[in-house]
């Protein structure tokens, strides 16, 4: 096997206040264990999972992972540096080439951070996803503020925590039981480096009875994934055609050639948004060749795009688009375009932005005999295991 997860769940949770350990505790109509196991199962670099359970909660663990399939569960230890050399030493007859070791009182771990972590070992024995210290740290004695600390340099450490397996494992054995809490710390001490890659704040351990109410308020607002889309088009300039950019009437005396409106901004723009989504192109979805679309208003299609990005759970973050032509002069009319652009896409003026240039009297456009357009597009979409 190339990578084991190997999933902490031999605490006992008292600062939680349940009456189960804590990783047994529902989370959204499922033990909280079973989120994180679920994550690892749907990765697609995950080749197997394997629980690592206290000695009196193997009933407690049939019924949270029923259906499930997970390699046999192994008994922690009286510490948790114990409990993960345990489980280390139950996957040694696997020989797997990588471990990720999570604590299961992290069930919102995402496939995005499980990849990062499993990308980096690739390059480094050891790897562990940190978020940045962002509060003002403050030294406190008998409930009075001491004195200030630091925060450069400093990280907050998550898991998955990711190692190449006989490293980690030769660490934990040679490593004394001072109380570990981290095995990167482990890890380092062996003189392992560990690298980071970046965590997520969504990733959080569940400690305190509250964190329960933000993790299932977290689950109805799943995480998402940012993409960026290219669009770009060209049009010829036609005689006895109206002039329309970003569904506004330029006045000009020429129009541009196309089936449709050929308005070259709304088709770069689509274009763009279809490209966040792998969904092809304008031509794809509208061919030119169909009478339906003759003289059509561009903003259909655009209307289009912005309905299947919606249909797929995402928005828009914001457009940038640029047109090139000698003329006519784009400047007046910008506001009237931004307008008409942020209301096809349902958002608001100060997500998009619009420039013109020309090309120094360089290629068609240069010449005259074109208008050329080019968009950005950066999107939100939910994001998906694997």
């Amino acid at each position: 096997m190339h990578t084991v997860a190997l999933v902490v769940a031999a605490g006992r949770g008292e600062r939680f206040g349940a009456a189960l350990p804590k990783q047994y505790a529902s989370l959204a109509g499922k033990p909280i264990l079973r989120h994180a196991v679920e994550a690892f199962l749907a990765h697609p670099l995950i080749d197997a999972v394997r629980v690592v359970i206290g000695p009196e909660d193997r009933s407690l663990y049939d019924a949270a992972t029923r259906g499930l399939d997970l390699l046999p569960p192994v008994i922690g230890g009286a510490s948790r540096q114990e409990t993960v050399r345990r489980g280390l030493e139950s996957l040694e007859p696997l020989a797997p080439d990588h471990v990720l070791v999570h604590d299961a009182a992290r069930p919102l771990v995402s496939a995005a951070v499980i990849g990062r972590v499993v990308a980096a070992l690739e390059h480094h024995p050891a790897v562990l996803p940190v978020l940045p210290v962002v509060d003002t740290l403050k030294r406190v004695a008998d409930g009075l503020v001491a004195g200030e600390a630091a925060r450069d340099g400093l990280a907050r450490a998550q898991t998955p925590q990711g190692f190449r397996f006989p490293l980690i494992l030769a660490a934990h054995r040679a490593a004394e039981d001072r109380g570990y809490t981290d095995d990167t710390a482990i890890a380092a001490a062996a003189g392992l480096e560990v690298a980071t890659v970046a965590g997520e704040s969504r990733n959080m351990k569940l400690t305190l009875p509250e964190d329960l109410g933000l993790a299932e308020a977290l689950l109805r607002s799943p995480a998402l994934r940012w993409r960026t889309g290219l669009g770009f088009d060209v049009h010829a300039f036609a005689e006895g055609r109206p002039l329309i950019l970003c569904g506004v009437r330029i006045p000009h005396d020429r129009g541009l050639a196309g089936h449709s409106d050929a308005d070259v901004a709304f088709h770069a723009v689509t274009d763009a948004i279809l490209g966040t989504l792998g969904a092809g192109d304008i031509g794809t979805h509208f061919p030119p060749g169909d009478p339906r679309w003759r003289d059509a208003d561009s903003a259909r299609f655009l209307r289009h795009a912005v309905e299947l990005l919606a249909a797929r759970g995402g928005r828009i973050e914001n457009v940038d688009l640029v047109i090139v032509c000698e003329r006519p002069k784009i400047g007046p009319h910008r506001e009237a375009m931004t307008a008409r652009l942020a209301e096809v896409l349902g958002v608001g003026p100060d997500q998009v932005g619009i420039k013109a240039t020309t090309s120094e009297k360089l290629g068609f456009t240069g010449r005259g005999e074109g208008i050329a357009a080019q968009a950005v597009v950066s999107v939100a979409l939910p994001e998906r295991a694997g």
